[in-house]
């Protein structure tokens, strides 16, 4: 679903998925499925969601290759109690966090939350490293191309001049 309303990109809540260790699942794309389908168990309604997108892990490229992809949902969850139900989803699938960076069975993010900017209690928003990121961006512009950055940057502008994770590319 492509949302273009400009209310809804100003309210849009965003939030990225990764995975690049399938766990008990078939595939990461399995993993990642699962994950959408508790979203709704914890007061958390996906109302667009991008294709899924391959990427070489970042920063090493010698770890399996993430599958990535970027939700707009509503929630009557405040940022924090958001954050809150993102972990417990992640914990359910198994997430450790052992090293930076390292492997990971999902990996949620909250990129945005409407318009909301500065650190919260230690979350920071929008995310601080997301705008620079391909395998964020890419799908987010997918879905919502008009999204834009405190910056003043549009999703779709952000995308094309990501730094990282070049090689990102959705899924065909």
């Amino acid at each position: 679903m492509l949302v273009r309303d400009a209310a809804q990109l100003d309210d849009a809540i965003v939030v990225a998925l990764g995975s690049n260790d399938r766990g008990v699942w078939r595939d990461c794309r399995e993993a990642l499925e699962a994950a959408l389908a508790r979203f709704r168990a914890e007061g958390i309604d996906v109302v667009a969601r991008s294709s899924w997108w391959r990427s070489a892990a970042w920063p090493d490229p010698n770890d399996p290759p993430f599958l990535n992809g970027v939700v707009i949902v509503q929630t009557a969850h405040d940022p924090q109690a958001l954050m809150e139900a993102l972990g417990r989803i992640e914990a359910a699938f198994g997430r450790q966090r052992s090293a930076a960076n390292a492997p990971r069975t999902l990996d949620l993010d909250l990129i945005a939350y409407g318009r909301t900017t500065g650190n919260l209690d230690g979350l920071i928003l929008p995310h601080p490293r997301a705008a620079h990121r391909l395998f964020v961006m890419g799908p987010l512009a997918e879905i919502a191309p008009g999204w834009v950055h405190p910056d003043g940057e549009t999703a779709e502008a952000l995308a094309g001049s990501a730094p990282v994770g070049k090689d990102a590319a959705p899924l065909r």
